[in-house]
């Protein structure tokens, strides 16, 4: 019997799909588990991402700069748990994202949360586990 999907699956539109989802892969370790017709689908325990190639007239539209412009003014923003913030942190950049330097993370909740922007801009959080 398979298992559930899993609760959460969120869906983030790109100019790129293929690039942003090779990039969630290996910065966040999610698994590739399907390659669909302008879609690629990771996931990770308790979560699925879904990256959706934007429609032509949109992706055309869509620039993305090198470094990409950091996507501040959007109302939501993804959160994945890692061990060790500063461990991804060379990872990311090597794969065109960026994170915010070490003394803007904050914590809460026993955790370390800090923001950092994927190759296309979008705003994601990295969350790590505070040893008590």
């Amino acid at each position: 019997m398979s298992q559930p999907p899993p609760l959460l699956t969120a869906a983030v539109y790109a100019k790129d799909a293929g690039r942003l989802a090779a990039f969630y892969a290996e910065a966040l370790g999610l698994d590739r588990i399907e390659d669909g017709a302008g879609f690629v689908l990771l996931a990770s325990s308790g979560i699925e991402l879904a990256l959706v190639q934007a429609p032509p007239a949109g992706a055309e539209a869509k620039v993305v700069a090198e470094p990409p412009v950091v996507r501040e003014d959007t109302p939501v923003k993804l959160s994945f748990r890692v061990d060790d913030v500063e461990a991804v942190r060379p990872v990311v950049a090597c794969l065109g994202g960026g994170l915010g330097a070490p003394d803007a993370a904050w914590s809460w909740r026993g955790q370390l949360h800090l923001d950092g922007w994927d190759p296309e801009g979008n705003v994601f959080q990295l969350r790590q586990p505070l040893v008590a």
